[in-house]
């Protein structure tokens, strides 16, 4: 098994190359590039000298796509622009040699669940049509989302990777905060075909409605979660904490330990 930890958060394009080493130098090797609000890597000069550098230290890249994606809408502007964030972050992702691109599918909106589901896999066939057809490498990994009102439950996931041919990103602090227990077992158990696992891992505070924010995560569940991944994939683990660097580097030392 080989895990690779990290953060989500590369910082801005003039810091990313020093923050790069500074993560080699920690011992991760793994991180998230947080496009949450705005796509800032902008130029593909940028993006390749990154994706570089990243290679040459083994650190493996991802990015987690806008916040502002809903693939299931009356309004078919907002699908369409939702459609251009997450292709436009492949298109980087690419440049980057990024290997995943995370996002958060979509809302209900008043759709039955199986209607939101089909919409959803709808949109998700059609952008990999254009991924092809581009040639971008990194793939489409819609994440389990941590509010019940909106769409990304376990199943949910699980079945647009087996009808898209998709990736997925397993985040167990959503899945804490929508089921309200972490479902080690039964999750892994679903996802175990698959070699390779994207995973989110931090403390979560949540709700009845599920998570309300990402607060510092516990020693004692990343000790859980660790001792009960399999031993014959490779695992991104990513962390979200308000100190997912020092969350990162505890992963690797309870890992080591």
């Amino acid at each position: 098994m080989t895990i690779k930890f990290g953060p989500a958060g590369l910082g801005g394009v003039k810091e990313a190359i020093s923050n790069l080493e500074m993560y080699h130098k920690l011992g991760l090797k793994a991180c998230e590039i947080s496009f949450t609000h705005r796509i800032y890597i902008k130029n593909k000069e940028d993006a390749v000298k990154i994706g570089k550098k990243a290679k040459e230290l083994g650190i493996r890249l991802s990015i987690h796509a806008p916040y502002f994606i809903n693939l299931n809408s009356v309004d078919k502007e907002i699908i369409k622009k939702s459609k251009q964030r997450i292709l436009k972050c492949c298109e980087i992702g690419t440049y980057l040699n990024a290997y995943r691109v995370v996002f958060h599918p979509g809302y209900y909106n008043g759709f039955e669940k199986e209607k939101t589901y089909e919409n959803i896999k709808k949109e998700i066939l059609e952008m990999q049509k254009e991924i092809k057809s581009k040639k971008y490498t990194p793939k489409l990994a819609p994440e389990t989302t941590g509010k019940v009102n909106v769409f990304g439950g376990i199943n949910e996931i699980q079945k647009l990777v087996e009808e898209t041919g998709c990736s997925f990103c397993i985040d167990f602090a959503h899945i804490l905060a929508r089921y309200k227990k972490y479902k080690f077992k039964e999750v892994l158990e679903k996802f175990k075909k698959h070699k390779e696992l994207h995973i989110h891992f931090s403390g979560i505070e949540y709700n009845g409605k599920g998570e309300k924010r990402h607060i510092k995560t516990p020693e004692k569940d990343l000790r859980k979660l660790i001792s009960i991944l399999p031993k014959n994939k490779e695992i991104v683990i990513i962390n979200e904490s308000p100190d997912s660097l020092q969350d990162s580097v505890l992963g690797l030392m309870l890992c080591k330990n």
